[in-house]
Order: structure tokens, then C-alpha cells, then sequence
């Protein structure tokens, strides 16, 4: 079964402008799939192999009626993985030839895969509002970490970390207030779509405010009087090893396409102040809770190992 460890679980996995009239590969959990559009624009997921032979069907052809063509034998695929033709072989019953698709959506800019080949009526994703909002800007940063997804994710709920590795960006603030005998509590609530995170220290609550989307999404809602500001990581795993990491960052200011050099830089230098922490990490996967010292501030990434351990790793087994 395939994408053991995150199965049933609708994810976003490129944006949507990474995919047009060419087939595109992509890792998703270890499984190397193909996406592709047909005629009228609609985005497709299929497993990337030929049910024939095994071929990557990547190595092939978007044709012109929108079927993805085999580049071994020219059999031919539409969106939803049904065989729309085997050449040679008129009297093929072609409902018994098709591929492997994932129900796939196109919202907010990104593609959409549900981990579970085949599945007729999955339940609709939980997209955070912010990132369906048409009056918004956006900025998408992309990333290649060198860690399971595990880490880079619990990093992403993690607020603690940020006047130490962010000191001199995002964590600059809360640095500046920090005394040596502060304190910082952390409190976690329980969501339809995962969890809502509030930190304080010393008693003041900043305004900022973390959330977690079920599996892989954090939510940073960065207070800006009269404004508004979130950043989305959008945490992928995807081959042993690797994490694909998009941070969407959006915005009701400052919405001119002229300004978004600026904003990818400002969004890429906070990840890239990450990344050598999260890939130093061992073991590569978060261990159970009870493996590490954890103390109090430690509370959302240890719901999320208890989410992660008890519905999640042992899925598509």
C-alpha cells in the first residue's frame, strides 16, 4: 500500500502554476507520482507507473484530448486514471487497464492530493480561509530540507524556538522582553481541523497565534494593527529523507506584483534560518514523546507527536 505513514489525508503538494500541458513527477511520501492537466485545465494525480509494464508514465506525452499517454506502448490515461485507449488492441476492455489516481483539488493557488488511491467520496480538505481569500496577496517560498517532515513540522508549531533562531528576524521582539527568569506558558486547543496554540510570556499575550492543520499545515497569525498578515507552512514529505516545504505568506497590504521579490526574500531568509537546526536534528523521525526531555513550553509539538503516533504513522500499513 502506498504512502505508508500518510495515508487518507488530503495534503497540498505544488502549486497550482507548477502544472500545466506537461506532465509533471513529484515525490509524495516516498511514491513518485505524475501530474498533469486535461483539455479543460483540470489537474490530475496518478500514481506513477504504466499498469502495463511499470513505465514512469512522466515520460510521456500530455496529448491533445488531454490524456496522458504511456511513452512505452501509447496507452492512454485520462484525469481520473481511466484507460481511454490501448493501441493495437481494439477488443482491450479498457475498464480493467486503468491507473492509479489520487482525488485531486485546485484551491488556493496549490494542488491537492488525498492519500488513497481510488477513493470515490474522500472527505474535503480543511484549507486554512486565509489561503482561499481572493482580496489577499500571496508570496510562495519554496524549499528542499534534507529531514523527515516530522521535524521540520514540529519546528513549525514550535514558538519557543524563535528568539534564538530568528533572533535577528521574526524572534527579535520576544527577545527583546525576554529576562532571565521569564517564564512562557503554552496552551493548545483542541479544533475540527487540528489544534489552536496561544503562547505568553510573563503573562502578555503577544497576539500572535499559532494553528495546526491536520496533517502538515501551520498557520502564523502575525499581529499588524488594521492588517492582516498570515504565514502558512505547508510541510510535504517527500522522498526518504527529503521534506518539500512552501511557505505561503499572505497579506491585505502591499499588494503590488512589483513588491514580491521583496516579500520572497524577507520569507525565504526566516526559513533559511531553519534549516541547518531542523537537518541537524536526530533521530531524523520525532520520536515518541517519552524517548526526549520535554518540559511545559514543549506542549503543541507533543500533541502533535501524539497525533502523529496514533493516527498517522501506522496509516497505508
Amino acid at each position: 500500500m502506498p504512502f505508508r505513514g500518510f495515508a487518507d489525508v488530503w495534503t497540498p503538494l505544488v502549486p497550482a502554476r507548477d502544472v500545466r500541458n506537461k506532465p509533471v513527477r513529484v515525490a509524495l511520501a516516498g511514491e513518485a507520482l505524475v501530474l498533469f492537466r486535461d483539455g479543460q485545465g483540470r489537474p490530475g494525480a496518478l500514481i506513477d507507473r504504466c499498469p502495463h509494464r511499470g513505465v514512469a508514465l512522466s515520460l510521456g506525452r500530455v496529448a491533445a484530448d488531454g490524456c496522458l499517454e504511456c511513452p512505452f506502448h501509447g496507452w492512454r490515461f485520462d484525469v481520473t486514471g481511466a484507460n481511454r485507449g490501448v493501441p493495437l488492441n481494439p477488443e482491450a476492455r479498457l475498464e480493467t487497464l486503468g491507473a492509479q489516481a489520487l482525488p485531486t483539488r485546485e484551491v488556493g493557488g496549490l494542488i491537492w492530493v488525498y492519500t488513497r488511491p481510488g477513493a470515490v467520496e474522500p472527505p474535503e480538505p480543511a484549507i486554512p480561509p486565509a489561503l482561499v481569500d481572493p482580496d489577499l496577496a500571496r508570496t510562495v517560498v519554496r524549499r528542499d530540507w534534507a529531514c523527515h517532515w516530522t521535524r521540520a513540522m514540529e519546528n513549525m508549531l514550535d514558538g519557543q524556538h524563535l528568539p534564538f533562531v530568528h533572533r535577528r528576524t521574526i524572534g527579535r521582539s520576544l527577545r527583546r522582553r525576554m529576562r532571565p527568569d521569564s517564564r512562557m506558558d503554552v496552551s493548545w486547543e483542541d479544533t475540527g481541523f487540528g489544534g489552536r496554540i496561544l503562547a505568553a510570556l510573563d503573562g502578555r499575550d503577544g497576539g500572535s497565534l499559532l494553528e495546526f492543520y491536520r496533517p502538515n499545515i501551520m498557520v502564523l497569525h502575525i499581529p499588524i494593527p488594521r492588517r492582516r498578515l498570515r504565514l502558512h507552512a505547508l510541510v510535504v514529505p517527500a522522498e526518504t529523507g527529503r521534506t518539500r516545504l512552501m511557505v505561503v505568506a499572505v497579506r491585505d497590504f502591499a499588494r503590488s506584483p512589483l513588491l514580491e521579490p521583496l516579500f520572497a526574500w524577507m520569507n525565504g531568509r526566516i526559513v533559511d534560518e531553519d534549516q541547518a537546526v531542523v537537518e541537524s536534528s536526530g533521530p531524523e523521525e520525532c520520536p515518541p514523546a517519552a524517548e526526549e526531555r520535554s518540559v511545559a513550553t514543549d506542549r503543541a509539538t507533543l500533541q502533535f507527536r501524539r497525533y502523529y503516533y496514533g493516527v498517522l504513522r501506522g496509516s497505508g500499513a
